[in-house]
C-alpha cells in the first residue's frame, strides 16, 4: 500500500481522503470497531466543527510562531473541503453544526466518502510497532503491514474512552522524536477550599481573570458551572490548559470571578450602585438586594465567608470588602481533573520537529504527523476539530508518490 494511517480521527479520515482523491492507496488503521468516537462526542453530540472567527490567539503551542504557518496554510482550505463531503452546516453565533444538529451526520459523511473512495479500513487492531526499513514496518496486535508512507493521527490522552491513550507519543518517540510534555487541557478545575457544596449547580455568567504569580494573563467572559469541587464550563475550559502548565512549573494559579460581568465600573462604582439600591428598597436587607441580581446560593456564600449575617442592612457592613469579594472572588486553584475528564490535551510532537508546510516529520522521512498527537490544542468553540482538518488536508496534499 502506499500510505498506512494510524488513527481513524477526525485528522486521519481528512487525510485519507485527500489522498484517496488523488489516486493513493490509503489503508486506516484504528484500534477501536470503528471509527470517529471521539467526533461523536464534540459540541454535545452536535459536533461543533469550525468557528468562523478564525484568530491564532485560539490556538496554542510552545512554538505557536510555527503553528501560525499550520493555520495560515489551512484554514482557507477546511470549509471547501468539507462542503466537498455533502455537509451542510448550520451556523450559530459563529459556531458551525452540522445542520442535523447531530455528530453522527458529521462522522457519516466522512465515512461515506471513504469508502467510496476505496480508502481500506482495518478496525479493531491497536499498532504497537513502527519501524522504518526500506519502506516502514507496521506492526498491530494481529498483523504486520508496509507502506511506503505512515501518517500518525493517534489522538493524545484525552477521553481515554474513545481509545486515546497516549499510544501515539510512545510511537513517534520511538522513531526519534521528543514530546512537549502532555497535560490535560479543556478540562474542569479544582480549588484549594471547602466550600463548593455551597455553590454546587449553580450556573452563571461570569467574567473570570486568570492571575499566574499575581498578575493576570488571560480573561474569559460566559457562562461558569460551580461544581462541588470547583468550576467547569467552556470559560473554565479556556483557562484550563495555562493553568495545568502554569501548576508544573510551580507557579500559584488564582481565578478571581466577577460575578457581575455587566456592571460596568470600579469597586467605588459599585458601592455607588449599592448605595442607590438601597436607598429604592429601603425594606429590604443586604440578602434582599443582592437576590435581585446573583444566584441566592452565591449570595448566601459571600456572606457567609464575609462573616455577614444574611439579614444586615448593606448601610452597616464592610461595603469595599464585599464589593470586592463580588466583583473579584478569588478561587484558589488546586489542580486541574485527569485526562478521562479533558476534552484535548497541550503539549505533543514538538512543531520544530515537523516540517509546518507538510506535516513531514523533520526526523523521518515520509513519517508524517497530524492532529492532537502535534502540540497544538485550542480554545473550545470547534477550534480542536479545525485543527484536524487544516492539518490532516495539508498532509493529504503534500504527500508524494516517490
Amino acid at each position: 500500500m502506499d500510505v498506512i494511517i494510524v488513527g481513524g480521527g477526525a485528522s486521519g479520515l481528512t487525510a485519507g481522503i485527500v489522498l484517496a482523491r488523488r489516486g493513493f492507496k490509503v489503508t486506516i488503521i484504528e484500534r477501536n470497531n470503528k471509527c470517529g468516537k471521539k467526533i461523536l462526542l464534540t459540541g454535545n453530540g452536535r459536533a461543533n466543527y469550525w468557528n468562523e472567527l478564525q484568530s491564532i490567539d485560539k490556538y496554542h503551542s510552545k512554538d505557536i510562531r510555527l503553528g501560525e504557518q499550520i493555520w495560515l496554510n489551512g484554514k482557507d482550505k477546511v470549509l471547501p473541503f468539507l462542503d466537498s463531503l455533502g455537509l451542510v452546516s448550520k451556523v450559530i453565533n459563529g459556531y458551525y453544526y452540522p445542520y442535523s444538529n447531530q455528530a453522527v451526520s458529521l462522522l457519516n459523511v466522512l465515512l461515506n466518502t471513504a469508502h467510496n473512495l476505496k480508502v481500506n479500513f482495518v478496525l479493531d487492531e491497536y499498532v504497537v510497532d513502527i519501524k522504518k526499513e526500506d519502506k516502514f514496518v507496521v506492526k498491530t496486535t494481529k498483523n504486520v503491514y508496509t507502506a511506503k508512507k505512515v501518517i500518525l493521527a493517534t489522538g493524545g490522552k484525552a477521553a481515554s474512552k474513545t481509545g486515546s491513550d497516549g499510544n501515539g507519543y510512545n510511537l513517534a518517540q520511538s522513531l526519534g522524536h521528543s514530546l512537549v510534555e502532555v497535560l490535560p487541557s479543556l478540562v474542569q478545575l479544582k480549588g484549594q477550599d471547602n466550600f463548593y457544596k455551597d455553590w454546587a449547580g449553580v450556573r452563571s455568567e461570569v467574567v473570570l481573570k486568570l492571575k499566574e504569580n499575581d498578575k493576570v494573563i488571560k480573561s474569559e467572559h460566559g457562562e461558569v458551572q460551580f461544581t462541588d469541587y470547583g468550576l467547569s464550563g467552556i470559560c473554565t475550559f479556556n483557562l484550563s490548559g495555562l493553568v495545568a502548565k502554569g501548576l508544573v512549573q510551580k507557579k500559584k494559579e488564582v481565578i478571581e470571578i466577577n460575578f457581575v460581568p455587566w456592571f460596568k465600573g470600579n469597586i467605588d462604582d459599585f458601592i455607588a450602585f449599592m448605595d442607590e439600591q438601597e436607598q429604592k428598597l429601603n425594606k429590604y436587607n443586604l440578602s434582599n438586594i443582592l437576590e435581585g441580581f446573583l444566584n441566592y446560593k452565591i449570595v448566601n456564600l459571600v456572606l457567609k465567608l464575609a462573616k455577614v449575617p444574611v439579614d444586615v442592612k448593606w448601610s452597616d457592613v464592610d461595603k469595599r470588602g464585599l464589593a470586592k469579594m463580588i466583583l473579584s472572588f478569588p478561587f484558589l486553584v488546586a489542580g486541574t481533573n485527569d485526562f478521562d475528564s479533558a476534552q484535548v490535551c497541550s503539549g505533543g510532537i514538538p512543531l520544530t520537529e515537523i516540517n509546518v508546510k507538510t506535516m513531514e516529520s523533520l526526523k523521518v522521512k515520509s513519517l508524517y504527523l497530524i492532529g492532537e498527537i502535534v502540540d497544538v490544542d485550542g480554545d473550545c468553540g470547534g477550534y480542536n476539530l479545525g485543527f484536524a482538518w487544516m492539518s490532516g488536508i495539508l498532509a493529504g496534499e503534500s504527500i508524494s508518490n516517490d
